[in-house]
């Protein structure tokens, strides 16, 4: 079973709750205004990772909390990323997924084999109009969160969002998270090729 990934980052304390390591998928169909993350709208092939060799990257990072799904869409590919999702649970980790859509949605087309795997899900299109850091990694006022196990609570999401830099081996700074808006304009100039804020805000 394989995954359209556009990056992941092996370990993140802006994506969820903890130390998390971060998958963002390739393909969205939803396209939100706004978007941090246009690279990841495409369907087009990206990088295909096969589920075995993420688990096994996954589970062989030291000292993290659980996984994140973000994007683009992670209920664009409901299968591949409810069996990954499946074998870290089974390692007690945790799972939170962003989505676009929202719970009601996700229920009338049937992603109940991704969400029955889900601790922390974070729902709803992001809405420039309605842009604000709340607690829970939301980043419009219209998005929801559901805690669709007992892992998380009310407890656990109270911390306003945040942004992290980090620089990667061949000297890319990335800045994912959350960021005001002038720190993102920040770290895209010292960028040079292009890439877009590695965000969750789509």
């Amino acid at each position: 079973m394989q995954l359209n990934v556009a990056r992941t980052l092996v370990r993140s304390s802006a994506n969820g709750p903890g130390e998390r390591f971060v998958v963002w998928v390739q393909g969205c169909p939803l396209a939100c205004r706004g978007c941090w993350n246009p690279d990841t709208w495409s369907f087009a092939q990206r990088t295909v990772v096969d589920i075995d060799t993420l688990t096994r990257e996954i589970l062989g990072t030291p000292n993290i909390d659980g996984v994140t799904f973000t994007g683009g869409e992670p209920f664009a590919q409901v299968a591949p990323l409810a069996e990954l999702a499946r074998r870290v649970r089974a390692h007690a980790m945790s799972v939170v997924a962003f989505t676009g859509y929202t719970l009601d949605e996700l229920l009338s087309f049937d992603a109940r084999a991704l969400l029955s795997q889900v601790d922390l899900l974070i729902a709803g299109r992001y809405d420039q109009t309605q842009r604000a850091m709340l607690p829970g990694w939301r980043s419009s006022r219209n998005q929801t969160l559901h805690f669709l196990t007992n892992r998380f609570s009310e407890l656990d999401v109270e911390e306003t969002a945040v942004a992290e830099v980090h620089v990667e081996a061949d000297g890319k700074v990335v800045v994912t998270g959350f960021p005001e808006e002038g720190a993102a304009s920040i770290a895209g100039g010292l960028r040079d090729d292009g890439r877009r804020t590695a965000g969750t805000l789509g």
